[in-house]
C-alpha cells in the first residue's frame, strides 16, 4: 500500500498546480481521472481484505488499471498505427525488395532470458512449464536507424522484423501468389504458423532501450511456450528490425509525457501478432495435452488490446477473439489459403457480395488496398465520401486477405456505404452492376491524388489528327482524376456524330469504366396478335410474325403491317389487355420486344392515321344482368375492348353509333325458319333510328325520342375513369359527354342487356390468345462475346429525344451516333445487358454468352494499335441466377495456378473451369495478359 499512498500524494501534488499549466476542460478531465483511480485503488484494498489469497494474483490486474486511469492521459498509438507483427527478417527482406517500399528499418539488440521457470530438465526438453508467474525478459537496446548491408542481406537467419498490418499482408500475399496457393495448405510440417502473443513493453529512455515482458499469466500455454522456443531456446543474442516505425513513436510519445507529467514507468500491453517460426510437433503435442490441466487458471483476465501508452487496454489484434479459429484461439493455427474468406450474407446482399469477391480479386488493386493506401486518401474532394468510403473497403480487402478460417460479416462496409448511397440501404436486393459502378466511381473519388483539380478548356478538332485530340483529351482527363482506379480501370471511347443533313461529323473523346454490352440475338421469336378493325365487317383475327430476339417494337410493327396488308391510309396501335381492358398502349417504337413477356395479350388496333391528336375512345364489354358467381353477385367484363377515333362529343347518341358500327360485324345471320318475328322488327326498327339519326344529326332530339332510342337500344353508356372507388357517370344520348379536353384515351364501359348477348356472337371477342404458346418450348440461344461487342460498337440513329444540334445547320438534327474503342485500360470490366426496363415491367435475358476464357483478343476493335497489347484473360465473373422477380448473385474467381473457385456468400469451393460459362455470366472481369506472361 505504500506504492498507493506515494502515487496518490504525488498525483495530489500535480493536481494542485494543474490548473495553472493546463486548459479548464483538462483540468476537469484530470479530477474525473483521479476519482476513478482512487475507486479502483479502493475496490483493491477491500478485495485483499476479503480474498487475501488472491490479492497477489490480482496485483498487476489493478496495477494495470491504475495506469489506465492515470490522471494525465497520453496519446494510443493505436489512434495512428496498424497492427503489429512479428516475423522472421529473412521472410520479411525478400517480399520488401519485392514490392514493398519504405526507409530502413531501427535496429535493436538484445538478449532473452527466462524467469520463475520449473527444472533445467524442462527447459532443456524445450518446454517452458514453471510457476503460474514465469516470464520471458527481453532486453532490446535501440541502435538506431541503419542500412541492410549486403552481408545481413545473406546471413540473417536468426534476425527479426517487426512490421505493420499493411507491409505484413502485402509480403504474405506476395509469398503466396510466388510459391501457389497449394502451399499454403495445412500440412503435418507447416512452419507457417500465425499465433498471438500479449506482451508488456517498457520505454527506458536513461539507456535508450525497450523491455518486453511475456507472462504466462497473460498468455495461454500453446501461445507461451512457442515464444520461449522463439527467443529463450538456444543462449544467443537477438537483432530485431522495426520498419512499423511504431518504437521510434513510442520513444517520441514517452518523451513527450515525460516533459508534460514527469512520469516514467509507464507499461504498454499489445497483443503481438507472431508469424512463420516452427516448433517441434512433440511440443505442440504435450502443450495439447499440458493445457487441458492448465484449464483451471484460464480464468485470468485476458488483454487483448491496442497500444495505450498508459497502459490502457485497447485492440491491436488483426482478428477479434470470436472472429479467431479454434486453432488461434489456443494461440496459435496454422495459415489456411489466403483469397479463399467467404462474406456473410446479412439479408439480401448477395449482390454486393458479388462484386466485392470480384474487386478484392482483381490484380493490382488488391496490393494496393492491402500496401499503404491511406497515403493516397482525399479528404478535400466534395465529389467524394471523405475517404470513408476508400477505408471501409481498404479495411474489408484486408479482412478478405487475412489468414482466417472463418468467413467475413460486412456490416461496416455495409453501413458506411448505405450512408453515402442510400438506394442500397435496407435489405432489398439491387444490381451488382449499379454497386459496382458506385463503387468504383467512389473509390475513386476518395483515392484521387489531385487535391485541386484545374480548369481544362475543351477545344474543337479542328482537322487535327485523332492521335493528337485524343491524347489532349486525356491529359485533361488525367489532370482532374487521377487514381488507382483510373490507372487501372479506365479507358478511352471515340463518340462520333454525323448530321444526316449537312454531314457535319463531331469527334469526342470520351472516358469509361467498363462496357455496357448488348446481348444481339440470333433467332427469331414468334409473336402471336389479335387485328382488330375498327371500319368495315371484318372480324378479329389472330395472326403471327416473327421478329428478332433484340428487335424493337418498330420491328414488330412492321412485320404485322406486312402480315395484314396495311394500307397507307391505317395505321396500327399494339395495346397489351389485361381483365378485358386496356392496360397499357406500346406507343415508343424504340422498346424492345423483350419487355413483351410470353404470356402477355396484346391486340393490334387498326386505325385510321390521325395527326391532329383526335382522341381514342375504348369501348369495354359488361353484361346488364347480375352473374352469380359462388352465390355472390358479379358484374365482370368479357370480351376484347373495342377502339375507335371520335371527334364529336356533343351528345350522347354519338357514342351510340358510333359503338353500333363497331360491333356490327358480330350480329349473328340465323336462318330463316327460326327467325323470331319481334327480334327481327326490333333490328329493323333499330336500322331505320339509325338512318334517321344518321340524316338528321345535326338535329336536336327532344326527350322523346331520346327515351325511345334508349328503349330501343337497351345499351346502356358509362363513362369509366378506371379508378375502383370513383362512381361511374351514366351518359345521357341527348346530352354532352362530359370529357377532359386533355383526355387522349376515354374508357367507356357498355352494359349489355342479354337479349342483345343472344344477338350478337360475342363469342368472337373472346378469342384473344397469348402471344407465345407455353406449350412451345424455345431452345437456349447463344451468342459470342465478340457479337456483342459488333453490337456495341455499331452506327444508329439518335432517338426523337435525344436530338443533337448541329453547329453547322444551326438546328437539331437526328444525328447517327458511332463508338469506337480508342485506349483499352489494364482491367476491363464489361456488363452484358440482361435486364430490359420501362415503366411498366422488367425482363431478363437468358442468353448464354460465349466468352473468351484465356485470350479475348481486342487487337482489331482498337484505334490505339501501337502502345499495349490488347489481349485479355477472365480472373471474375458475377453470376446472377433466377428472374426479376428473384434471383442469387455469386462469382467465380481465379485464384493461383489458374484454379478457379466459386465464392457463393460465406461458402467458398473449388469449380472446374469449364463449368465458368453458364447463362448466369452478368458481369466479367478481364486482365490484360502481358508478353512476359505469354513467353
Amino acid at each position: 500500500m505504500n506504492r498507493g499512498l506515494n502515487l496518490k500524494r504525488h498525483t495530489i501534488a500535480k493536481f494542485l498546480t494543474f490548473p495553472l499549466r493546463f486548459p479548464f476542460n483538462e483540468s476537469i478531465r484530470f479530477l474525473s481521472s483521479f476519482l476513478r483511480h482512487l475507486l479502483f485503488k479502493s475496490i483493491r484494498f477491500m478485495d485483499s481484505l476479503l480474498f487475501p489469497s488472491a490479492s497477489e494474483e490480482t496485483e498487476d490486474v489493478f496495477t494495470l488499471f491504475d495506469h489506465s486511469f492515470s490522471p494525465l492521459q497520453q496519446p494510443s498509438l493505436s489512434n495512428s498505427t496498424e497492427p503489429l507483427f512479428l516475423v522472421s527478417f529473412r521472410w520479411w527482406k525478400e517480399a520488401r525488395e519485392a514490392v514493398c517500399s519504405g526507409g530502413d528499418g531501427v535496429l535493436y539488440n538484445g538478449t532473452a532470458q527466462l524467469t520463475g521457470a520449473g527444472e533445467d530438465e524442462e527447459k532443456k526438453a524445450g518446454m517452458a512449464v514453471g510457476r503460474w508467474d514465469s516470464k520471458i525478459l527481453v532486453s532490446m537496446k535501440r541502435e538506431g536507424e541503419a542500412k541492410i548491408s549486403e552481408e545481413e542481406r545473406v546471413s540473417s537467419e536468426g534476425d527479426f522484423a517487426l512490421v505493420s498490418e499493411w507491409m505484413f499482408l502485402t509480403a504474405l500475399k506476395w509469398h503466396n501468389d510466388l510459391t501457389g496457393v497449394e502451399s499454403f495448405l495445412p500440412d503435418e510440417d507447416s512452419t507457417h504458423d500465425l499465433f498471438s502473443l500479449q506482451i508488456r513493453l517498457l520505454c527506458v529512455l536513461e539507456t535508450n532501450s525497450l523491455v518486453i515482458k511475456i507472462s504466462q499469466k497473460d498468455n495461454q500455454f500453446g501461445a507461451f511456450n512457442t515464444a520461449y522456443n522463439i527467443f529463450c531456446n538456444e543462449p544467443r543474442s537477438l537483432r530485431i528490425w522495426d520498419f512499423s516505425e511504431q518504437t521510434n513513436q513510442l520513444f517520441t510519445n514517452k518523451r513527450k509525457l515525460f516533459r508534460d507529467s514527469g512520469l516514467l514507468d509507464e507499461e504498454i500491453i499489445l497483443e503481438l501478432q507472431v508469424y512463420g517460426f516452427s516448433y517441434s510437433i512433440k511440443t505442440r503435442e504435450k502443450g495439447k495435452e499440458d493445457m487441458m490441466a492448465e484449464q483451471s487458471m484460464s480464468d485470468v483476465p485476458s488483454f487483448s488490446g491496442s497500444i495505450n501508452m498508459n497502459g490502457g487496454v485497447d485492440k491491436l489484434n488483426l482478428y477479434s477473439r470470436d472472429e479467431q479459429s479454434s486453432a488461434l484461439g489456443r494461440g496459435y493455427g496454422r495459415i489456411p489459403p489466403l483469397g479463399l474468406t467467404g462474406l456473410y450474407n446479412l439479408g439480401n446482399t448477395c449482390f454486393m457480395n458479388s462484386a466485392i469477391q470480384c474487386l478484392v480479386h482483381t490484380p493490382k488493386l488488391v496490393d494496393y488496398f492491402l500496401g499503404d493506401f491511406r497515403k493516397d486518401l482525399n479528404f478535400e474532394n466534395s465529389l467524394g465520401t471523405h475517404g470513408k468510403l476508400a477505408i471501409a473497403f481498404g479495411d474489408l480487402s484486408r479482412k478478405l486477405w487475412a489468414p482466417r478460417t472463418t468467413p467475413v460479416s460486412p456490416t461496416m462496409f455495409k453501413s458506411t456505404l448505405a450512408s453515402f448511397a442510400p438506394q442500397f440501404s435496407g435489405y432489398n436486393q439491387h444490381d451488382s452492376q449499379e454497386l459496382l459502378a458506385f463503387l468504383l466511381d467512389g473509390l475513386h473519388e476518395d483515392l484521387n491524388r489531385v487535391k485541386h483539380k484545374p480548369y481544362a478548356e475543351l477545344t474543337d478538332e479542328d482537322d487535327r489528327p485523332d492521335v493528337v485530340v485524343a491524347d489532349e483529351y486525356w491529359r485533361n482527363h488525367i489532370s482532374r482524376n487521377d487514381s488507382i482506379i483510373v490507372d487501372l480501370c479506365q479507358g478511352q471511347y471515340r463518340s462520333s456524330l454525323a448530321c444526316p443533313v449537312c454531314k457535319k461529323l463531331s469527334i469526342t473523346f470520351d472516358p469509361f469504366m467498363y462496357l455496357s454490352l448488348p446481348l444481339p440475338s440470333t433467332t427469331l421469336r414468334k409473336m402471336t396478335l389479335t387485328v382488330v378493325s375498327t371500319e368495315g365487317p371484318t372480324l378479329p383475327y389472330p395472326i403471327t410474325v416473327s421478329v428478332a430476339n433484340n428487335g424493337s417494337l418498330e420491328d414488330l410493327v412492321q412485320a404485322l403491317g406486312t402480315a395484314c396488308l396495311l394500307r397507307e391510309d391505317e395505321m396500327l396501335l399494339i395495346a397489351e389487355i389485361f381483365n378485358h381492358s386496356i392496360i397499357r398502349i406500346l406507343d415508343d417504337p424504340h422498346d424492345s420486344v423483350d419487355l413483351i413477356r410470353d404470356n402477355d395479350r396484346l391486340v393490334a388496333y387498326r386505325l385510321a392515321k390521325a395527326t391532329d391528336g383526335t382522341p381514342l375512345v375504348e369501348f369495354m364489354h359488361q353484361p346488364k344482368e347480375k352473374l352469380y358467381i359462388h352465390a355472390f353477385p358479379s358484374f365482370e367484363k368479357f370480351g376484347i375492348p373495342l377502339l375507335a377515333r371520335m371527334t364529336d362529343f356533343s351528345k350522347g347518341s354519338e357514342i351510340y353509333k358510333q359503338f353500333l358500327k363497331l360491333i356490327d360485324p358480330f350480329l349473328m345471320q340465323a336462318d330463316d325458319s327460326s327467325i323470331d318475328s319481334d327480334i327481327t322488327q326490333n333490328i329493323a326498327h333499330e336500322d331505320e333510328e339509325m338512318e334517321d339519326l344518321v340524316l338528321d344529326s345535326d338535329a336536336n332530339l327532344d326527350s322523346e325520342s331520346a327515351n325511345d332510342l334508349d328503349s330501343i337500344s337497351d345499351f346502356e353508356f358509362y363513362l369509366d375513369s378506371g379508378n375502383f372507388l370513383a362512381s361511374r357517370i351514366k351518359i345521357q344520348m341527348d346530352e354532352p359527354v362530359p370529357i377532359s379536353k386533355s383526355n387522349r384515351l376515354i374508357k367507356v364501359l357498355v352494359t349489355w342487356p342479354k337479349k342483345m348477348i343472344e344477338d350478337y356472337d360475342t363469342s368472337i371477342l373472346s378469342l384473344l390468345r397469348d402471344v407465345c404458346e407455353p406449350t412451345l418450348k424455345k431452345p437456349q440461344e447463344s451468342v459470342s462475346l465478340y457479337k456483342c461487342v459488333d453490337a456495341f460498337l455499331k452506327e444508329e440513329p439518335l432517338g426523337p429525344e435525344d436530338m443533337w444540334y448541329c453547329p453547322h445547320c444551326k438546328d437539331h438534327r437526328q444525328a447517327s451516333k458511332k463508338l469506337d474503342l480508342w485506349r483499352l485500360p489494364e482491367i476491363l470490366v464489361i456488363h452484358l445487358k440482361r435486364f430490359s426496363y420501362n415503366q411498366y415491367f422488367k425482363n431478363k435475358l437468358e442468353t448464354f454468352v460465349d466468352f473468351p476464357i484465356d485470350d479475348f483478343d481486342l487487337s482489331s476493335y482498337t484505334f490505339d494499335k501501337n502502345k499495349f497489347y490488347h489481349h485479355y484473360a477472365l480472373y471474375a465473373v458475377s453470376n446472377h441466377y433466377g428472374g426479376m422477380g428473384g434471383g442469387h448473385y455469386t462469382a467465380f474467381v481465379q485464384l493461383g495456378n489458374n484454379r478457379w473457385y466459386e465464392f457463393d456468400d460465406n461458402n467458398v469451393f473449388p469449380v472446374d473451369w469449364e463449368k465458368i460459362k453458364t447463362s448466369a455470366a452478368y458481369v466479367l472481369f478481364y486482365r490484360r495478359i502481358s508478353l512476359n506472361d505469354i513467353e
